[in-house]
């Protein structure tokens, strides 16, 4: 799975992320396709639109952040320019200009095959624009995508659907966070929150996508990830702060089909041989997160050379 690729320019919200909606972009990503294939391994790429958590300076000249409403998001965000920065209030989006967003994801997963992708991921959790749908404190809306449950799944159901006519519902996955709060998501009603992915799940399976990528939190209650698993059929991945140990009981007890690692695969890049030998972890470096060059981003040592491991 890639870090977060945003579909349109709009979506930029964050200094030097990657996109996928210009031809440079298809043909730069097919050197990282081919090289992941050729390894035997398979690649998705996050198709992640950040919404109102974006700043003016981080996006193409001439582009500004969008949002489902004009609710600009609390906080702060770093740019190259000005450093760190209040978010900027978000234009919201009229009928014509979700439209465009719908049709952004569906060129970015058609860009996605042609770059050599196996698949697209919809980033629909940590604040981004399609989580900010869901939420009924951020997405105030009083057309068909605001409002009740179904109106404020629709951005996300119309999209994945689109997609899944467009390249195969088999090569659609969507993340979720249900009860995070990261990027100022406002907490609302415990019983919406899990009737609100109750029913996308169930609407997402009927869709037949090929998995749901739930982002673990100790908020959600059991009865959700429950009505999650009983609503979709398909593949169930789990990810956040999952050890060998917790990864492999949830696979046994079947509440997830596979397991994900981000922070602990980012700073072990030979992170499955550690697994299968048992050997200690690099710790991961925060302090370089997200940060340019290569610290904290390829240096990290493998086995072989990992002085500690001597």
């Amino acid at each position: 799975m890639t870090e977060g690729t945003s579909p349109s320019p709009e979506g930029l919200g964050y200094p030097r992320i990657p996109g996928i909606f210009s031809e440079a972009q298809v043909e730069g990503w097919k050197a990282v396709t081919k090289g992941v294939h050729e390894g035997g391994s398979k690649i998705f790429v996050q198709l992640m639109h950040t919404g109102r958590i974006a700043h003016t300076a981080n996006l193409p000249e001439g582009y500004q952040p969008v949002g489902l409403s004009g609710s600009k998001a609390a906080g702060e965000i770093f740019t190259d320019t000005a450093g760190m920065q209040e978010y900027s209030r978000p234009v919201a989006l009229d009928a014509q200009g979700i439209a465009t967003v719908v049709n952004y994801f569906v060129k970015a997963a058609q860009n996605a095959i042609r770059a050599g992708f196996d698949g697209v991921e919809l980033h629909g959790a940590n604040g981004y624009l399609l989580e900010q749908s869901l939420n009924p404190h951020v997405n105030t809306r009083t057309d068909n995508y605001g409002g009740s449950i179904q109106n404020r799944s629709r951005l996300i159901l119309e999209i994945a659907e689109k997609i899944a006519g467009a390249i195969g519902p088999e090569k659609v996955g969507l993340r979720i966070s249900p009860y995070a709060t990261l990027s100022d998501m406002p907490p609302y009603d415990e019983a919406a929150v899990h009737q609100t992915y109750a029913y996308l799940s169930g609407e997402l399976n009927r869709l037949g996508i090929g998995y749901i990528h739930v982002s673990d939190n100790p908020s959600i209650p059991q009865k959700t990830h429950q009505a999650i698993r009983s609503a979709f059929s398909n593949t169930l991945i789990y990810c956040n702060g999952l050890i060998a140990e917790t990864a492999e009981a949830k696979l046994q007890d079947g509440s997830a089909d596979l397991v994900a690692f981000g922070r602990s695969f980012l700073s072990n890049p030979d992170f499955m041989s550690r697994i299968e030998k048992d050997a200690p972890l690099n710790e991961v470096d925060y302090l370089t997160l997200y940060t340019p060059g290569t610290q904290g981003y390829t240096d990290y040592p493998v086995l072989e050379d990992s002085t500690q491991l001597v």
